[in-house]
């Protein structure tokens, strides 16, 4: 497996697809009710290369990612061969940036000298879409860049 099994919920939300996935394979729910009870092992295989070609999908399409942390926010903007990003720092340890007032706070304070930004640019290893998962698996969530081209375009500016 490459990335990580589908959770339960998430397999209940691609209901739809996990059988369009199976009929692909000429696999009817009889027999997929079969293989579950039979073959446990096959089973699990299938729910595996399900979960990986999801997973592709989705890493292929993803454009910006986000992690917020107390002190920190790290966004990120995907690229064919390398992966931008924008780190904001809040040098003030009171403030959350995992809270609506800490959010408050930095759009207040974004230009002061109480939070630093930096900006990267990195080259992907030797496949994109497994950087990108790993950046997921560290606690970075989708999203669908807004907050990434404002705080570029105010630094560009």
């Amino acid at each position: 497996m490459k990335y990580k099994r589908l959770t339960k919920e998430q397999f209940e939300a691609l209901h739809q697809e996990f059988a369009n996935f199976l009929a692909s394979q000429s696999i009817d729910k009889k027999e997929w009710d079969e293989i579950k009870v039979n073959k446990p092992e096959l089973a699990e295989q299938e729910l595996d290369v399900f979960s990986d070609l999801i997973w592709e999908g989705v890493l292929t399409s993803a454009q910006f990612l986000e992690h917020f942390s107390k002190n920190h926010i790290f966004l990120f903007h995907t690229q064919e061969k390398f992966i931008q990003s924008i780190v904001i720092k809040s040098l003030d340890t009171t403030v959350d940036f995992m809270t609506k007032d800490g959010l408050q706070w930095l759009s207040d304070n974004l230009f002061t000298d109480t939070v630093e930004m930096h900006i990267g640019k990195k080259e992907y290893g030797e496949d994109r879409n497994l950087d990108i998962f790993n950046l997921i698996a560290e606690g970075a969530i989708l999203s669908d860049g807004q907050l990434y081209i404002q705080i570029n375009t105010i630094i560009q500016g």
